[in-house]
């Protein structure tokens, strides 16, 4: 019976504790609104690292990169951040893009030691299994072998090793938009020659018998 009670006891003094800090956190930002403009507070963002500690499982945290790491693999890494994961982290992982900037809590800068001083194992469980409340998604699925999450990895952990030449190579891989494409598709038309429609024109209107 003791034991029981002690074990209810502490159950109620983490709800109550849990309570509290919606409670605080609510009161921090009510003021402000629940817009994703602003930064968060160090409330929130002290919850949200606890919460990511506690997400990942123990076994997850100790997990060791079975992917070597070699000139193949950091290029396959770059490759595959380029073009899945700088639309919102940026190809130097500083999160300074439009998306990243905007995203409530903002993308971080994976450079920092906010990033650097999680384990392999916990960089691996949260891209594979993404970060709730967050913008984070779900890359994975959710196993602990995905190679190219492990190459990814070791991506992360060499941010600070990208040159001007790996930056501009990356550049190219990122995913562009309808607009972009057509603008690169105009240019190269430019230069071999061709006419180029200028943007927003319309196609001309042909007059068939019967019109006039």
């Amino acid at each position: 019976m003791r034991v029981r009670a002690a074990i209810a006891t502490v159950i109620a003094a983490g709800v109550i504790a849990a309570a509290g800090i919606v409670a605080l956190t609510y009161a921090a930002t009510a003021v402000g609104g629940f817009s994703s403009r602003g930064q968060p507070t160090r409330l929130e963002r002290l919850v949200a690292r606890l919460a990511r500690r506690g997400a990942v499982p123990a076994r997850a945290r100790q997990a060791q990169n079975p992917v070597p790491f070699t000139p193949t693999a950091w290029a396959e890494s770059r490759a595959h951040f380029a073009d899945h994961c700088a639309t919102c982290h940026a190809n130097d992982g500083s999160g300074q893009t439009e998306l990243g900037r905007n995203l409530y809590p903002k993308a971080p800068d994976m450079r920092s030691a906010y990033t650097q001083d999680l384990t392999d194992g916990e960089l691996y469980y949260i891209i594979e299994n993404g970060v709730r409340l967050t913008g984070m998604p779900a890359w994975g699925s959710g196993g602990d072998d995905d190679l190219d999450t492990w190459k990814l990895v070791h991506f992360v952990r060499h941010l600070g090793d990208l040159t001007p030449e790996d930056l501009k190579e990356m550049e190219a891989l990122n995913p562009k938009s309808p607009a972009e494409q057509q603008e690169e598709q105009d240019d190269e038309r430019f230069l071999q020659g061709g006419d180029v429609q200028p943007s927003g024109a319309q196609a001309p209107h042909h007059i068939h018998h019967g019109d006039q």
